[in-house]
Formats: C-alpha cells, sequence, structure tokens
C-alpha cells in the first residue's frame, strides 16, 4: 500500500489516504493473481481494469508464489489476513511533521501488546486460514541484531533514540519484550525467537545481517 510520503513524492504520485492505498493494493493483489492463474481473465475495479489477459510465464509455485503482505494498521492487517501467506508484523507510523525527511514508527506499536491486538486482527479476517498462513516479524533500528551481555543499557540507549524521533518513551521491560528489537545473548535471543513463536506463531524473523544472525541461527537449527 506504500507508507512512506516521500517515496511517493520523489516519484510524482499522489499520496491518498490510507483507505485508498490498501483498496488499490487490494485489486493489485487480485489483478497479480488472475495474472498468475490458468487462464486469461478479466478484471474491473476502480483502479484497474484487465481484460481478457493472459499473464505470462506462468510461475513454478502453484497456484502462485507465496504473498508477504505487512503493515501495521487494522485495515492493511485485515486485508493480509484475508489474502497473505505470510503476514509481517510491522509498526503503525506517526503522522510527518513539516520538518521531517522520514516517517518515525510509533513507538507503543512495537511493544509485545500491539503484536497481539495485530495477531488478533489478523486472526479474525483468517477464519480458516489462519492455520495456513506464516507470521513474520523484524528487528526494527540500529543494528539488526546485538549479541551483548548488557542488554538494559543498549535497551535504555535504543528508547533514547525513539524519544527523540517521536516523543514517546518505552520501558526497557517494553523493548526486550517486543518482537521488534533482538537485543541480548546468544543464549537470550534463542529463548525469545522459540518464546515469539510460541506465544504468536511467529515463525518467521527477519534479523538482517547475516554475521550477526548466524550465531542464532546455528543455536535454532532443528528447533
Amino acid at each position: 500500500a506504500g507508507w512512506s510520503r516521500p517515496e511517493y513524492d520523489a516519484i510524482g504520485l499522489p499520496f491518498h489516504p490510507v483507505g485508498t492505498r490498501v483498496s488499490r493494493l487490494r485489486e493489485a493483489i487480485a489483478v497479480l493473481k488472475g495474472c498468475f492463474g490458468d487462464h486469461p481473465f478479466s478484471f474491473a475495479g476502480d483502479h484497474y481494469t484487465i481484460t481478457e489477459h493472459d499473464g505470462l510465464p506462468k510461475p513454478v509455485q502453484r497456484p502462485h508464489p507465496p504473498f508477504l503482505i505487512g503493515g501495521g494498521g487494522r485495515r492493511i492487517l485485515t486485508l493480509a489476513g484475508q489474502e497473505a501467506d505470510i503476514v509481517g508484523m510491522a509498526p503503525r507510523m506517526m503522522p510527518m511533521c513539516d520538518d521531517q525527511s522520514q516517517p518515525t514508527a510509533d513507538p507503543r506499536s512495537l511493544t509485545a501488546a500491539a503484536t497481539e491486538e495485530k495477531i488478533h486482527w489478523v486472526r479474525d479476517a483468517a477464519g480458516d486460514r489462519w492455520g495456513q498462513i506464516e507470521i513474520n516479524a523484524y528487528s526494527l533500528g540500529g543494528a539488526p541484531a546485538v549479541i551483548t551481555n548488557h542488554a538494559r543499557a543498549e535497551a535504555q540507549r535504543r528508547i533514547d533514540e525513539m524519544y527523540k524521533r517521536s516523543g514517546v518513551e518505552l520501558s526497557v521491560d517494553e523493548v526486550l519484550a517486543s518482537p521488534h528489537f533482538f537485543i541480548g545473548s546468544v543464549d537470550g535471543l534463542v529463548q525469545k525467537i522459540i518464546e515469539l513463536r510460541e506465544r504468536y506463531g511467529i515463525s518467521s524473523v527477519m534479523l538482517g545481517e547475516v554475521d550477526a544472525a548466524a550465531p542464532i541461527v546455528e543455536r535454532l537449527a532443528g528447533q
């Protein structure tokens, strides 16, 4: 759907309200699935019109490659629950001020409580599909994964950075429990990833740089 207004501005596209952007994405998904289908298809929507188009070449994965849809708001996560194979947990963006060049993530949407709410939205929208959906989370801000024996000090540094950008202050415990911060010892991070799977069903985690993630992945192999 697009969330970064500067990206729209850079290529001269209007940054429509979120409802319009999500509606357009919903139609785009239908069009892509039609292109991947076995036969010519037609589509008539508010944003796209397709007439007897047969998309070629056909994908090896059938009926289509997996769709990953991520976001932090209810509308986009409802769409993800209905259409995606992989649903990405992401923060909501705060409204931009005139002096900002990039949007800022709302720290309140990074917490464990916010993640539980997002999972609830996805589950409700997915219905019978829930058991087929993979849930993804990713590390936010700074170094993707920080292996350290001083996790609370590093968490406080992240808190201070977020506060400068957003004016919102989280607690150290909220940062360490968040599915969007991976800070701690290898043992601690391995345990955290297992707990994210058990608590939220998160089984796909993007940790960023390979070198930083390698000892964690090695310990998790087979688990």
